[in-house]
């Protein structure tokens, strides 16, 4: 029988843990530490079958199935003897092994990938297995000389959601784009308008939120292919997921850009989503941008051009723009920006403060927010 509990390590992008201890939180998952890079949890099976298909702002799950002493290789082999393989080796899927080493005698990453292969009796596979659905990641961290073995139960990495094929220029990862809505404390109750939508993540992750729509819902995991996978527990996780769903978001969302082709974009990810019919989608300039009809104040919530990510224009000008649009047509509307350079968002003339800090494509951001009226 598989462990009440499973020893895990819910991974996000540093500078999320905060964000994502929330949501877990909100999973009813009571035992959870924020450390760099993830929350560490004890799970149980429906919780860890539940974290995968809810958690917006995480990466990857990953289980931990063992930790040894491992001074030589022979330690090495006979602590990965021990482990239980078969339980998360279903079928014929390859282990795909991601290594490190600090601090200890053994270093060489590919060595202990072949010791720990030979002891699962498996070969192992390439990284594009685990995407394919034909490999399973298997973390390996050796630090001071003790070995540490994790299997992830996500498979693909949980921002691919299934419905982002068509992107613009430097687009927005699905997890920080809910991040951003979260950390801003939008609770798909008032409007929501991004002018500077590019592929449309922000405001299709908003219409995810306002439905209660399940992010995973459009995808599969790496736990359903583990030996001890309960499809009972998992239907009904996906049951509850279901029942939840809103038929429509009752809440304005409003994408808009000067560019075609992210309008196209932002449309076509957005069907892919199910939720074309909650998003008001339209080519404009950010001069354009006028409130939804009827609605009363919401949130301006964008991520505007930079200069290291997306060349050409004024950019100064562009964010005095987006300021004055913000304060004449949207009175008592409160704005985040999620920006590289603060010192760009402060020519908006809007009171900004820090609301989080994070990287987006290897690049440090901050998410900058108004304060309520």
């Amino acid at each position: 029988m598989p462990p009440a509990r499973h020893d895990c390590l819910v991974v996000c992008t540093p500078g999320l843990e905060t964000v994502l201890h929330g949501e877990l939180t909100a999973l009813g998952v009571r035992t959870a530490t924020p450390t760099r890079g993830g929350v560490a949890v004890a799970l149980t099976e429906r919780q860890l079958y539940a974290v995968n298909l809810w958690a917006r702002t995480a990466t990857r799950v990953l289980v931990r199935i063992g930790s040894f002493p491992a001074r030589t290789f022979a330690e090495l082999e006979d602590g990965a003897a021990t482990l239980a393989w078969h339980r998360y080796l279903g079928g014929d899927r390859a282990p795909v092994f991601r290594v490190s080493a600090s601090a200890s005698r053994l270093y060489h990453s590919g060595a202990i990938a072949q010791r720990l292969a030979a002891a699962c009796g498996r070969p192992p596979g390439l990284p594009g297995d685990i995407d394919a659905g034909t490999g399973q990641l298997v973390v390996v961290r050796l630090h001071r000389n003790r070995c540490t073995v994790s299997v992830d139960s996500s498979g693909a990495a949980l921002h691919r959601r299934g419905w982002r094929l068509a992107t613009a220029k430097a687009p927005l990862r699905e997890t920080l784009a809910a991040a951003l809505l979260l950390a801003a404390g939008w609770d798909g109750t008032t409007p929501l308008v991004d002018p500077f939508c590019g592929s449309g993540t922000i405001p299709i992750e908003a219409a995810l939120l306002a439905r209660d729509l399940a992010p995973g819902l459009g995808r599969g995991f790496a736990f359903q292919h583990w030996g001890g996978f309960r499809p009972g527990t998992w239907a009904s996780v996906m049951g509850e997921a279901r029942r939840r769903a809103r038929p429509a978001a009752e809440v304005a969302l409003v994408a808009s850009d000067r560019d075609e082709g992210a309008v196209t974009a932002t449309r076509a990810n957005a069907e892919r989503a199910g939720v074309l019919a909650d998003v008001e989608v339209s080519r404009r300039t950010v001069s354009d941008v006028v409130p939804p009809a009827g609605t009363g104040p919401g949130w301006l919530l964008t991520n505007p051009p930079y200069g290291s990510r997306v060349g050409g224009g004024d950019l100064r000008n562009l964010h005095a723009r987006l300021g004055r649009v913000a304060r004449e047509r949207l009175p008592g509307w409160r704005v985040g920006l999620l920006v590289v350079d603060p010192r760009l968002a402060g020519h908006t003339g809007l009171a900004l403060h820090e609301a989080l800090r994070t990287t987006n494509g290897g690049i440090d951001v901050r998410l900058l927010v108004t304060t309520p009226a």
